[in-house]
């Protein structure tokens, strides 16, 4: 995680140790979850090793991958974290996976700490929100071999481990034109 920090904003080592006394570990196993809809999400993960993936169920039953989350990767109900009302989504490892955790406290003492946390902060923010924007328009200007595209050329390495229900559903397409899409790029 520190590494992370320190590659968005140029922290002093004095900084960056103020983690050492915030940050908390967990581990998942495959298929566990980390959060569940309508618990509040008072907590941003770093993932150290593993996937993550966040889905909500549908007014059918059915689960929607509405992100996936990769090694130093942050994952969150960014939502939920924000306003502290529950969260309307589930996270779930999809690999045995080791993070790194800061809860909603730890991150204000950073934040009180001076201004490069705060900055930080807000540049952090603001990559969420360019990645949401992404992701919203790839639905409306790609289509789904596109988006598998884009996917496979960024985290080609995890795609194997990613249940290929998951990745239709959150590319917007069939298990089965996801086939012949993997197909056609492989």
């Amino acid at each position: 995680m520190k590494s992370v920090f320190q590659s968005i904003q140029d922290f002093s080592k004095e900084e960056l140790n103020l983690l050492d006394d915030l940050i908390t570990f967990r581990t998942l196993k495959k298929g566990e979850l980390l959060l569940t809809e309508n618990q509040v999400c008072n907590e941003i993960f770093f993932i150290k090793k593993g996937i993550l993936r966040s889905y909500f169920v549908n007014h059918k039953g059915d689960e929607i991958t509405n992100c996936f989350a990769f090694e130093n990767e942050f994952m969150a109900s960014f939502a939920s974290f924000i306003t502290e009302e529950k969260a309307e989504e589930n996270i779930q490892a999809l690999a045995d996976t080791e993070l790194e955790i800061l809860n909603r406290k730890a991150l204000e003492k950073l934040y009180q700490s001076g201004f490069n946390w705060q900055e930080t902060g807000r540049k952090l923010t603001e990559i969420e929100f360019v990645n949401l924007h992404k992701r919203m328009v790839s639905f409306q200007k790609l289509s789904g071999a596109e988006r598998y595209e884009e996917l496979y050329k960024n985290h080609q390495k995890y795609l194997q481990l990613i249940p290929l229900q998951y990745l239709a559903s959150y590319l917007g397409v069939t298990p089965r034109h996801l086939s012949r899409i993997r197909k056609a790029v492989i």
